[in-house]
């Protein structure tokens, strides 16, 4: 054995300990840890050792190279992306997926209990969003592949509403989706699954500065369709406002149409957290398959994310995704193995952070965060709103700002002036461009982030703005 990796089996105590110390005080101190730093910071590249160094080296190094620029995307300022932090349980969670090391497969039969873990997580997160238990999930790495597994099992659908097995004939002629405001995870799930991002409809959104779909265009679209089977990609809150289309409109057209309902609520779906809010989400569980992120307002470390998919669909989602050519596996349907009904094989144990945090925080503990976050967002919004230097470029709708330098005549100079607000280290956000302006976009979804925090950026944003 080598002598690095038997020393380091013997000191593993000693080892986690060190690791241990090292990440409590990052964490105690992330609200200090800047929120960008210039990727240039990076020092030479490392050569790979002949024999290596042991973990305790290997650490050193790590904290001489990388950990100073470390930026502190989990903390209370980090507002770009749509970013999440992670709870005190979610971290426990993910140390301890990390050292059990399952790969996630099959309920019955013999081998690791962790599907079983999987499965409760999903009824728990069912249960938070007020969501019936028809659903069948599944973890996967985010919002991306979350859509991807969605929409395959939908092409699979769309295909057997044609009399074709698109899962082993292949996609073939023209396939319509309809949509108004998609996430770009969503077309790029389009053309990884070989739907053609072409084949998007774009319906109108709503007027009056939204993004939604327009109920009465899209009915005419469909009805140009003559009976075609097609696929729906709706938002459960857009991307630069967190709009939400009205899925008690789109319910009514399912009951007259024939199509698959997917909704993209990678985030807009915690608004069920909120009862001031929940109402945005009504008659989603109307819907074939829905996006969740958790790694998101969640708040549990990255790669994490949920597709939900009605269970009358399992048998098109085993036709979608089986290892059909691997007898070893079992029967897909009675042993319930989560190879057959997802695109990956081998997976880490990510409920398991979920699993945790929903445990130790419960439903009181989300709605807390959610409610909280949204103030934040509207506290934001009419600072902005009140501002002299900065307008916003859509109503706070639920945890987002999107707004722009007020006089029209700088629009040049957003993206500096975002860079330079950025160059800071006390805040990050992302650039947007919305309603034919530039603008900057602003996502509260971390259950770190305080009114202190909001009030800082924005006498750090009049203080950039005025130099």
């Amino acid at each position: 054995m080598n002598e690095h990796l038997k020393n380091d089996s013997a000191s593993i105590n000693h080892l986690l300990n060190i690791v241990k110390e090292q990440g409590t005080e990052y964490l105690n101190s992330i609200e200090e840890r800047p929120t960008s730093v210039v990727s240039q910071q990076v020092s030479e590249k490392q050569e790979l050792p002949e024999s290596g160094y042991g973990t305790e080296e290997a650490l050193q190094i790590f904290n001489r190279k990388f950990e100073p620029i470390m930026v502190g995307s989990g903390g209370p300022r980090y507002w770009g992306f749509v970013t999440g932090g992670s709870t005190p349980a979610s971290v426990a969670g993910d140390w301890l997926a990390t050292i059990y090391d399952q790969n996630v497969q099959s309920v019955k039969g013999q081998g690791d209990i962790s599907a079983s873990i999987e499965i409760e997580t999903i009824q728990l997160l069912l249960k938070l969003l007020h969501l019936p238990e028809k659903f069948l999930g599944g973890f996967v790495s985010g919002a991306t592949m979350s859509n991807f597994t969605c929409l395959a099992v939908a092409r699979q659908w769309l295909g057997k509403e044609q009399g074709r097995d698109m899962a082993k004939e292949g996609v073939s002629g023209m396939i319509k989706i309809l949509t108004a405001t998609p996430h770009s995870s969503s077309i790029k799930s389009l053309s990884l699954l070989g739907l053609g991002s072409s084949n998007i409809v774009k319906i109108k959104t709503e007027e009056g500065n939204r993004e939604a779909i327009n109920i009465k265009d899209l009915e005419e679209h469909i009805l140009k369709l003559d009976g075609e089977p097609f696929i729906l990609i709706s938002s459960g809150g857009t991307v630069n406002t967190v709009d939400f289309d009205d899925f008690k409109a789109i319910r009514k057209l399912k009951e007259k149409y024939d199509f698959w309902w997917h909704i993209d609520a990678a985030f807009g779906g915690f608004a069920a957290c909120s009862e001031t809010h929940q109402h945005l989400v009504e008659d989603w569980e109307y819907a074939d398959s829905i996006t969740v992120d958790c790694h998101k307002w969640l708040n549990v470390p990255y790669e994490s994310a949920v597709f939900l998919i009605k269970e009358q669909y399992k048998i098109l989602q085993v036709e979608t995704f089986q290892n059909s050519n691997a007898p070893y596996l079992g029967d897909p349907l009675e042993n319930f193995s989560y190879l057959n009904f997802l695109p990956e094989n081998s997976r880490r144990l990510k409920a398991l952070p979920a699993w945790f945090s929903l445990m130790a925080y419960g439903k009181s503990g989300y709605q807390e965060i959610v409610d909280k976050n949204i103030s934040w967002a509207k506290q934001l919004g009419e600072l902005i709103e009140n501002s002299n230097d900065f307008k916003l470029l859509a109503p706070v709708r639920l945890n987002t700002v999107c707004f722009t330098l007020k006089d029209d005549a700088r629009q040049d100079e957003v993206g500096l002036f975002l860079e330079r607000l950025n160059d800071t280290g006390k805040v990050f956000m992302t650039p947007t461009f919305y309603n034919q302006h530039k603008g900057i976009r602003a996502a509260f979804v971390n259950w770190m982030t305080d009114e202190k925090d909001i009030q800082l950026v924005f006498d750090l944003m009049n203080k950039v703005i005025a130099e």
